[in-house]
């Protein structure tokens, strides 16, 4: 019999749904449906090589594609709407007082649900499909991950997808 303590992982998720567009109803029930910290939860807890802490913070906004164009012509000098943005609030470098006892902030994660109900529709998923993998992205984004080249990015997407697969998405 093993009575060794598991650790408990803590994440807590702010989720802000500043959206105001044109979403239809099934679409607004589908976003309100979702289990944002058990999905987050889970996926720390998978990832918990990559940033190691007790708890963790994030914050998730959800919002159309006029703010994340404002936000992603702000911070990355593209006019344009984009489907999520990651402000990471720690290099993934830095090293981490032994003895914390505060949650971990990694930081914000912003979401256009417009350029999110198109693409879901692209590529032949559903709306929650789409957001689990844009939030999974941003995710590892705060992470430390990143894709500036094709190899980066074909090991960020299979990351992705193991995620996806942990919260039973295909």
């Amino acid at each position: 019999m093993d009575l060794t303590a598991k650790p408990v992982l803590n994440a807590v998720i702010y989720v802000e749904n500043l959206y105001e567009g044109d979403l239809n109803l099934e679409s607004v029930k589908a976003v309100d449906s979702i289990p944002w910290t058990d999905w987050f939860q889970t996926w720390l807890k998978s990832l918990r090589s990559d940033i190691a802490a007790d708890g963790y913070e994030i914050s998730l906004r959800l919002t159309g594609d006029r703010q994340i164009q404002t936000l992603n012509s702000e911070y990355r000098f593209l006019d344009q709407p984009t489907d999520v943005l990651a402000f990471a609030a720690t290099e993934n470098q830095m090293p981490l007082p032994a003895d914390i006892n505060e949650p971990l902030y990694l930081g914000d994660i912003i979401v256009s649900l417009d350029t999110s109900a198109r693409q879901a529709t692209e590529q032949n998923h559903s709306l929650i499909v789409e957001l689990a993998w844009l939030t999974s992205h941003g995710l590892l984004h705060l992470l430390g991950w990143d894709h500036p080249d094709e190899v980066s990015l074909a090991q960020m997407l299979k990351q992705q997808s193991n995620l996806l697969e942990l919260i039973e998405i295909k």
